[in-house]
């Protein structure tokens, strides 16, 4: 089997590398391509997956997302042209799920989040599988053209890519991180995404109740709010892509205004507060109904508590293969 997938943003290298690395491991044939936006480049280039540099992120606006949808799924088209793929994989790439169709190649599309109107609206029209966490109800899902493709799985997608991921101690000691002090780690607003059209005013004063009780490691996504951190200070901010995964073991809490950082410190067992201001998906309704996310709603509600690390803490671990399953559903489908 030859397969394809395709990269646009920093979380979908994540997701996406067990599978890839299964069919590695079974002797078939993958290609990899990624977007130049945010850290996917270097996180691709850390695991090993070969990618090939395709395109860039175009802005925020939607005209902007439009040109780049249009430019990156015609050079993908002609990327793949001829290179006979047996099935194109993305985790909310629109590009890819574009320019699989236009090759009548057999595409499976992935997200957690179901209110990206725009994304979910070509990639559910135009793909053949459509996988989704079981929670989030199907009916949500029709409007953009899904019934009869979902594909739905068990936990969070973060209970799969990290069901074997052991924390490295290492990145302490490269972020000069005294393990004694308390640890914050901030994800920053997705301010370029168009289901987060607003500054979000409760995350920069959150930004300040953090420096003042803890070691607060912000990870930017863009280099505007990498430039805006470096001038207000006091924050430690890596200059290359990290092991966020085991910074997000070591800390003490974890603070994002997006989604993927808040379930993997879920997964992982870290305390962790959401400063997302857009409408809740279904996935993170359940887990601050769970009392596994906390949502804040005023800076004053933080409070960073110095906790005492178990080298082997209880967590849920789902095979990534069960995944895999579902994204190949095409292929047994037909």
């Amino acid at each position: 089997m030859r397969a394809w997938f395709d990269l646009t943003n920093s979380p979908h290298v994540l997701v996406l590398r067990p599978l890839i690395e299964a069919l590695r491991a079974d002797g078939h044939e993958v290609a990899v391509t990624a977007r130049d936006f945010a850290q996917t480049v270097a996180l691709a280039e850390r695991f090993d997956l070969g990618a090939e540099v395709i395109g860039r992120h175009r802005g925020a606006k939607l005209g902007a997302k439009a040109i780049g949808l249009f430019d990156r799924s015609a050079a993908l088209t002609r990327y793949a042209r001829g290179r006979k793929f047996d099935i194109a994989i993305g985790h909310g790439s629109n590009d890819v799920t574009v320019a699989a169709a236009l090759l009548r190649i057999p595409r499976s599309t992935m997200f957690d989040y179901e209110f990206a109107t725009v994304q979910h609206t070509v990639n559910c029209r135009l793909g053949n599988a459509v996988v989704v966490p079981d929670v989030i109800p199907p009916e949500r899902l029709y409007r953009y053209g899904a019934k009869g493709k979902i594909r739905p799985y068990a936990g969070l997608k973060e209970e799969y890519y990290l069901s074997d991921f052991a924390p490295d101690a290492a990145v302490l000691q490269e972020l000069a991180l005294d393990p004694s002090q308390p640890i914050a780690v901030v994800r920053t607003p997705p301010s370029v995404s168009l289901y987060h059209r607003f500054e979000n005013d409760l995350f920069g004063d959150v930004l300040l109740k953090l420096r003042e009780q803890a070691q607060t490691v912000v990870l930017p996504r863009v280099a505007d709010q990498r430039a805006e951190l470096e001038r207000a200070g006091g924050f430690i901010v890596p200059e290359r892509a990290i092991d966020a995964q085991s910074l997000i073991a070591y800390a003490d809490l974890v603070v994002s205004a997006g989604g993927t950082m808040n379930r993997e410190a879920v997964a992982l067992g870290t305390p962790v507060h959401t400063t997302f201001e857009g409408r809740l998906g279904a996935v993170d309704e359940r887990l601050i109904a769970d009392g596994r996310l906390h949502q804040l709603t005023s800076a004053d509600e933080v409070v960073v508590t110095k906790r005492a690390l178990s080298t082997t803490p209880e967590r849920t671990r789902r095979d990534p293969r069960d995944l895999l399953a579902l994204v190949l559903s095409p292929l047994t489908d037909r």
